[in-house]
């Protein structure tokens, strides 16, 4: 017998995500709106007995894009097949998935922007007329083979949804945009997943975890996870807002949900900077991260909270920022000017 290869942490993480992800309409907290748009368009369907439209979610990441994708899936009673935009590498790809769907099944395909855009013009005729004509061989002996597919459902899921083309998103029946949570809902998410890991919470300890998820329940059953630890270890597995508060200070998150890294960016334009405006590159230089990952993971949630304008001349921090570092807003831009309070 085989010894068991040892789990990665990407599928150790992948598990934890799994135990914690709600499965139907009536376990997903949040997003009120959009379950009640899907929950009709899913009635409707079921109803006239036929599959589901295509559905196109949008949003920063961690907010329950996959998870919608499955619990569509299971209210539809079909099958979720999930893959990623880049893993769809060229036609043939595509094809194999789509000829694997039995009748009414799902195609979750996430990070869907980032499609090849050859491969994305197969799209069109599959989610239209349910066929993809393929290519065979090449030069005088090339030939077009047209496949037949079941009616099936795709479910698009975007982090960019301004980087899809026009003609992909007007093929999409229904266009959902899912925001970042507020306390409230994220406290709710946070009480049910310690539930299901067997640690107890108080209404204060769940509320500190929740006000410093940054609006996103990921980052919500991460921090969980860690304050689970800390509890573990040195509060007899009892989580309260102590507990809570002294577990999220050991990973730097502040009372507002701030990172190492949120601080790092505002300190850099408030005091290297002057407050700016700075250019994005000059400030990924300064604080040693990529832009990609400043503009993308950084600033959404500094922009939302008020820490950060984004101007025609570069990045601004706003009153609140230095309210955050102590200090004054400066009436001036000349350097050194930064008095504390």
């Amino acid at each position: 017998m085989q010894p068991r290869p040892p789990e990665t942490l990407n599928q150790r993480n992948a598990a934890f995500d799994n135990r914690l992800r709600p499965s139907r309409f009536a376990e997903f907290v949040g997003q009120q709106k959009v379950r009640d748009r899907l929950l009709l368009a899913v009635e409707a369907a079921r109803q006239r007995k036929e599959p589901l439209d295509h559905v196109l979610l949008s949003g920063p990441p961690g907010l329950g894009k996959t998870t919608l994708a499955y619990i569509l899936g299971e209210a539809m009673g079909v099958n979720v097949k999930a893959t990623s935009g880049p893993v769809i590498d060229k036609p043939g790809d595509l094809a194999g998935l789509l000829t694997s769907l039995e009748p009414g099944d799902i195609l979750f395909v996430d990070e869907i922007h980032r499609i090849q855009r050859t491969v994305e013009e197969y799209l069109y005729s599959a989610m239209e007329d349910f066929v993809i004509d393929i290519m065979i061989d090449q030069g005088p002996n090339a030939r077009s083979v047209r496949l037949e597919l079941p009616r099936f459902t795709l479910v698009g899921a975007t982090t960019r949804s301004g980087l899809i083309s026009a003609p992909l998103r007007s093929r999409f029946g229904l266009s959902n945009r899912l925001d970042y949570y507020d306390h409230s809902d994220l406290q709710t998410i946070v009480t049910r997943s310690a539930g299901k890991l067997d640690v107890a919470v108080d209404p204060a300890g769940s509320l500190e975890i929740a006000r410093r998820s940054r609006g996103t329940p990921r980052i919500a059953n991460n921090l969980l996870r860690r304050v689970r630890d800390y509890a573990q270890v040195r509060a007899n597995n009892q989580i309260t807002q102590p507990v809570a508060d002294q577990a999220l200070s050991l990973l730097e998150i502040d009372p507002f949900g701030l990172d190492e890294m949120d601080k790092r960016i505002l300190d850099t334009i408030v005091r290297k900077f002057n407050g700016g405006p700075v250019g994005l590159s000059n400030l990924s230089v300064s604080v040693g991260e990529e832009t990609d990952t400043i503009e993308e993971v950084y600033e959404p949630y500094l922009i939302q909270e008020g820490y950060l304008e984004r101007t025609p001349k570069g990045r601004v921090a706003t009153p609140l920022a230095f309210a955050r570092l102590g200090l004054a807003p400066l009436a001036s831009n000349r350097p050194g000017e930064l008095p504390l309070r």
